[in-house]
């Protein structure tokens, strides 16, 4: 319940103004204030007690006024000011929630104070992309930008977001919360892939537009490889289905990971992760792979919605692995040369040389040499 101030706190106030019985006071009629029940007189008898209370010597008395103020829209903008100026157990409060406060109130205000302020400034519930810019421009801990950055209802644009990468790009309280927020700039995106994890990564991938390059590049990293070559270890077909649907409810099911997997030979992995993507049972996968002709190959793979221009490129993979199969070395190295080497002959002059030795040096991790 509200305690609003009374007789017997006025003569308690008289009879020992001590600084608790102060902030008492403080507190009781700022909250007779913010209730909006005084009459216009006793509002500016109310005014004229604040511009007393915050010139108090003790700062209990003005933290309290500030604790009380800090969300009324009707107090005068020279006791917001004057709260919000103050050290920093009195204008916290005030920078965190006041809306009297202006933008340029708030933009002079961390330009002269330390991390405390400017923390609470980016914690307000809406930030301008102005005085977001600020924050960053100004800032030089990156506490301050991490709480800009895990705060959701701030405008960030993408030079903001560039400041804030050149200054503290490297630390994870930054970078962690600038890929996990709702909304970024392609090109930030595109930066950060090469500053955060890789579970961040795949946080990236799959909640932020970014180009078809980048994310082909992503997927082109030492765990993937290591995933194809742990699949290619493995000959157990149950042991595939479960890993092709881990692989797939992770976001993991990528299409440079079962060309890899193809190059090596593993044409059952192959069979089943284009069942998956494609949504159909494995035996009519089975069948349209390899059905005479690639038509049903084509057809699977334009369901699954495959790069169009590595087609040829895949389908002389697979028959290449088909071949290989029962005189196929156990040195993965010498089997990814020999494919390799069929590829180029078959490959060379009906496949855009740009895409084919991209293929080449990503996909299989070797050159023609």
């Amino acid at each position: 319940m509200t305690e609003y101030l009374n007789s017997a706190d006025v003569a308690r106030l008289l009879a020992e103004p001590t600084a608790e019985n102060r902030a008492v006071a403080a507190a009781k009629v700022s909250e007779q204030f913010k209730a909006g029940n005084l009459s216009a007189e006793e509002r500016k008898i109310a005014e004229e007690i604040f511009k007393i209370m915050v010139k108090d010597a003790e700062v209990r008395v003005r933290e309290a006024l500030a604790e009380s103020l800090k969300n009324s829209d009707s107090i005068s903008h020279e006791i917001a000011i004057s709260l919000a100026n103050d050290v920093a157990e009195v204008s916290v409060p005030m920078l965190k929630f006041s809306e009297v406060l202006t933008d340029d109130d708030l933009v002079e205000i961390i330009k002269s104070q330390g991390a405390d302020v400017q923390v609470a400034v980016a914690s307000r519930s809406s930030v301008s992309a102005n005085l977001a810019d600020h924050i960053v421009e100004n800032s030089k801990n990156a506490g301050v930008v991490a709480t800009l950055m895990n705060n959701e209802g701030a405008n960030l644009d993408e030079g903001t977001m560039d400041k804030a990468l050149d200054k503290y790009g490297d630390d994870e309280t930054v970078n962690i919360p600038m890929a996990k927020r709702s909304q970024l700039p392609i090109k930030v995106a595109e930066r950060l892939v090469t500053l955060v994890s890789e579970q961040v990564r795949d946080h990236l991938v799959t909640h932020h537009e970014m180009s078809a390059n980048t994310v082909m590049d992503l997927f082109f990293n030492a765990r993937e490889r290591a995933t194809a070559n742990l699949i290619h270890d493995g000959d157990d077909e149950v042991g595939f289905a479960a890993l092709v649907d881990q692989l797939y409810e992770n976001g993991r099911l990528t299409e440079t990971l079962i060309f890899r997997a193809l190059c090596l030979g593993d044409v059952i992995f192959f069979e089943l992760a284009l069942a998956k993507i494609a949504g159909i049972p494995i035996g009519n996968a089975y069948q349209l792979i390899h059905d005479r002709g690639d038509l049903g190959l084509k057809a699977i793979y334009e369901k699954c919605k495959f790069s169009p221009h590595l087609f040829p490129v895949v389908t002389v993979a697979l028959d290449v692995a088909k071949e290989m199969a029962s005189s196929a070395s156990d040195d993965p190295l010498r089997y990814k040369s020999r494919m390799v080497e069929r590829i180029l002959t078959r490959c060379e002059k009906t496949v855009d040389m740009e895409s084919f030795e991209y293929f080449i040096t990503q996909i299989v991790g070797t050159n023609a040499a």
